[in-house]
């Protein structure tokens, strides 16, 4: 059983590292992982909140100061999101369905590292308020409902439609995720979870992995073997939790 706790603590530091170095949260992978090591679901949502508070904040500051952070098209999908982020915190779902849905969350990462590449800058094209309105209602609403600050959704949806490059969409994605877990938690709170004490204890060892992941993500780390690492980590998890019993 203590092997078991190390081994998580160890696999929580390197998501936490592999997620902040490219500008996310990372509630997705510590949801996988808490899956993988059989946690309940009423402990993974708001740990995976919680944990994205520090992590998210840790990575947005080293992205803000890189300059990479764009207020003009943040603000539209976080308008939309908080208030249904918040609305998504206070829903509940079966424990089945909730793993059925995670799973499906799990493969937009895997796409999104596999598949999306830097965007030219000559191909940018001006973001639009009303679609980022209705994108952002609609992550924030999972992003309550499952447990996760809604930036593994938000990346690529920025890169295909060319609105920002991938260091734009970290720094917006950080922020997002911010926003999001922030809201979620707060309709956790409401709707009322039971506090458990290993949370210090995760986030402690995600936000030590956030704060190294960050910086180095902010430097110009090489990024791309890490990010083919972690899509096949999460792939995965996202396979257990859809055909797999346990």
């Amino acid at each position: 059983m203590q092997e078991s706790f190390m081994l998580f603590y160890c696999l929580l530091f390197v998501v936490a590292f592999l997620y902040a170095s490219v500008g996310h949260g990372g509630a997705s992978g510590y949801l996988a992982l808490m899956a993988i090591f059989a946690i309940s679901p009423s402990i993974m949502k708001p740990t995976a909140l919680l944990l994205n508070l520090f992590v998210s904040s840790t990575s947005f500051i080293q992205f803000y100061r890189g300059g990479h952070f764009k207020w003009k098209t943040f603000w539209p999908f976080a308008l939309a999101s908080i208030p249904l982020s918040f609305v998504g915190g206070m829903m509940v779902i079966q424990s089945a369905v909730y793993k059925k849905i995670l799973g499906l969350l799990l493969l937009i990462p895997v796409i999104r590292f596999f598949f999306f590449k830097n965007t030219d800058p000559k191909d940018f094209r001006p973001s639009n308020i009303s679609l980022s309105l209705t994108i952002g209602g609609i992550i924030g609403l999972l992003s309550g409902m499952i447990g996760i600050g809604g930036g593994i959704i938000l990346s690529p949806i920025l890169l295909l439609l060319k609105w920002t490059d991938q260091k734009q969409t970290a720094a917006i994605s950080a922020a997002f995720i911010f926003v999001n877990s922030l809201a979620g938690l707060g309709g956790q709170l409401v709707k009322g979870f039971e506090f458990n004490i290993h949370m210090l204890a995760y986030v402690a060892v995600a936000f030590a992995g956030g704060i190294c992941g960050a910086y180095f993500g902010a430097l110009k780390f090489p990024q791309t073997v890490l990010k083919n690492v972690l899509a096949f980590v999460l792939a995965l998890a996202a396979y257990k939790l859809l055909f797999t019993q346990a």
